[in-house]
């Protein structure tokens, strides 16, 4: 116990004669004096908006770096779901084939061209001649009948029917007809058509290329005549007739509805296909065995009404002459005693002709009285 009270003292008397004693001052804060501020690329260093002290300019480590917000790490994003490309139209394949469409696009351009003469018999009246005219890029062919003598003779489109591509002649059998015009006076021109030899190839849908042929035809007609030199000089443009038989006088009604010039006189429908599309190709689908006819009856009913010729025919300023035969066992007379009544019922100028025991294409008497009643009609108009 003593020897313990001893060290305690001993410590006490050593830390009061050691230790300093502690001043006023000791007592008081640190004073801080300010330092030179160090630069980085000429810029003072700051963080968060306060100046940081420079260091001691012997040191030799690296300058100072502004601590960075810490990148965040990248979190897995799920994958976008990728949806599927939108639908491309589907291409409206008949828009063009209607008869607004047909009335809106242009026509002619080019020449036609005579590359033979096919007969000239002396004391003949008239020449015929072996012709081309472009028509939408293509060459068709056709047969041209001059009248010998004269001038400003009135044009005469004589528009042949349906007959087997393979066995076509260039010389039709309608060239009977064609020579009964031109001896009359008529500068006759017998187009071939598309897509008959020697003709070239093209479209022809509803058959609205055969339309085209005849409608490039007439602008041609129309733009060689001026030419004093031509091969058409003669021909008057302001005076053309259309003469169809059967397929040709559908192609006759197209074409009436889609140019209703009045430079278009007349039109003789002989034995003629009817203006309503489906009629026509449910009738073709019959004959063809079904080979001809899908395409124009997968349009939808507002589209064949818009290329049909039968809801237009308030358009036609034309007179129409009318002839079909009771005994046809080909194209229904049907058709043209409803074309007649609907022409009648909108103040046409229509005349309309039943014939009797003979067939789709007359003969004879029948065939004789027809083609009288075809050049009074003309001449008439």
């Amino acid at each position: 116990m003593k020897m313990r009270i001893l060290f305690l003292v001993f410590s006490c008397w050593l830390v009061a004669c050691v230790s300093p004693p502690i001043s006023p001052a000791d007592l008081q804060p640190p004073t801080f004096v300010p330092q030179p501020t160090q630069t980085v690329s000429g810029e003072p260093l700051s963080v968060d908006g306060e100046q940081a002290a420079e260091l001691p300019s012997t040191a030799t480590q690296s300058p100072i770096s502004i601590p960075q917000s810490p990148t965040p790490t990248a979190t897995a994003v799920p994958p976008t779901a990728t949806l599927p490309p939108t639908p491309t139209p589907t291409p409206d394949l008949y828009a063009e084939l209607t008869i607004d469409a047909l009335t809106a696009r242009p026509y002619g351009g080019g020449q036609l061209d005579i590359i033979d003469t096919l007969e000239e018999e002396e004391g003949a009246t008239f020449t015929r001649y072996l012709i081309t005219n472009p028509s939408d890029g293509l060459t068709v062919h056709g047969v041209m009948n001059v009248p010998n003598e004269g001038s400003n003779f009135p044009v005469a489109l004589v528009l042949h029917g349906y007959i087997p591509p393979s066995e076509y002649d260039t010389i039709a059998y309608t060239r009977r007809y064609a020579d009964a015009l031109a001896e009359a006076g008529y500068f006759v021109i017998h187009p071939n058509f598309r897509n008959y030899p020697p003709s070239d190839e093209g479209p022809n849908p509803f058959r609205i290329g055969y339309a085209i042929d005849v409608l490039n035809l007439i602008a041609i007609i129309r733009e060689q005549s001026q030419d004093p030199f031509g091969y058409l000089r003669r021909a008057d443009e302001d005076n053309i007739h259309l003469w169809g038989h059967s397929m040709g006088g559908g192609v006759a009604l197209r074409v009436l509805t889609v140019n209703n010039e009045a430079y278009l006189r007349t039109a003789v429908l002989y034995g003629s296909m009817s203006a309503d599309e489906r009629q026509n190709f449910e009738q073709i689908q019959v004959w063809s065995g079904g080979q001809n006819g899908p395409f124009e009856l997968n349009a939808d009913d507002a589209r064949l009404a818009e290329i049909s010729p039968i809801n237009y025919l308030d358009r036609i300023n034309a007179a129409i002459s009318i002839h079909h035969s009771e005994g046809d066992e080909t194209v229904p007379i049907a058709w043209s005693h409803d074309l007649c009544a609907r022409l009648q019922a909108l103040a046409k100028p229509v005349e309309c002709f039943t014939y009797y025991a003979t067939p789709h294409t007359f003969r004879g008497d029948a065939d004789t009285l027809f083609m009288e009643r075809v050049r009074r009609f003309f001449d008439e108009n």
